[in-house]
């Protein structure tokens, strides 16, 4: 006749293992809810406008005037502003700082959007719009563009087809700038757009 052991110390040692993977999946659990809340966090956290100090303040007010002087005075030929001092740049002139951030990548332009939409709009009215675009500066041949890369609204990128196929065209193209014979754009010899920085090289 066939007996089962139910010894003290087996009978332990079963709860033991049932505690310990109890105990895992807790802490599974633990770590998929705060990954999933900072994840939500981050998709979701307010824009706030850039505000400089007053030394990257005169910094940047110098940088303009260098840009802006009418006197003769030889100088160098080559402009550089940090992210941080194009964003408040924006933020002065439009009053948008706090719906509208740019971060800039390897010859790209990454703009991220969060605003209100009107309330009398249809459907959507009275709603948070949450968006976010990749615009790349040069064609593919290396010349100076707007280039429409993707457009991200509430976390869905939107086909082509609901953007009338504008990914991938030149967008200065199609608001009818012609670069060809432009003094503003011969002005310029080069316009490099890295991490954290964009570098405006100008012609002689």
């Amino acid at each position: 006749m066939t007996t089962t052991d139910t010894s003290p110390a087996i009978t332990s040692a079963h709860r033991g293992r049932k505690r310990n993977l109890l105990i895992i999946f807790g802490i599974l659990a633990l770590l998929m809810v705060s990954a999933s809340a900072t994840y939500y966090w981050w998709s979701n956290r307010p824009i706030t406008p850039i505000v400089l100090n007053q030394q990257e303040q005169l910094t940047l007010d110098k940088k303009v005037a260098t840009v802006q002087e009418r006197t003769y005075q030889a100088g160098g030929k080559t402009l550089i502003l940090t992210e941080k001092e194009v964003n408040a740049l924006f933020h002065h002139n439009t009053g948008m700082g706090d719906q509208v951030r740019f971060d800039f990548a390897n010859s790209a332009i990454h703009a991220r959007i969060r605003t209100n939409l009107d309330a009398e709009i249809p459907v959507l009215g009275g709603r948070t719009l949450k968006a976010k675009a990749r615009f790349k500066l040069v064609d593919t041949e290396s010349n100076p563009a707007i280039i429409l890369d993707d457009l991200t609204v509430w976390g869905l990128s939107l086909p082509n087809a609901w953007l009338a196929d504008l990914k991938g065209q030149n967008l200065i193209s199609k608001l009818g700038i012609n670069l060809e014979q432009n003094r503003i754009t011969e002005g310029i010899k080069d316009i490099e757009v890295d991490h954290g920085k964009i570098t405006i090289t100008l012609a002689d």
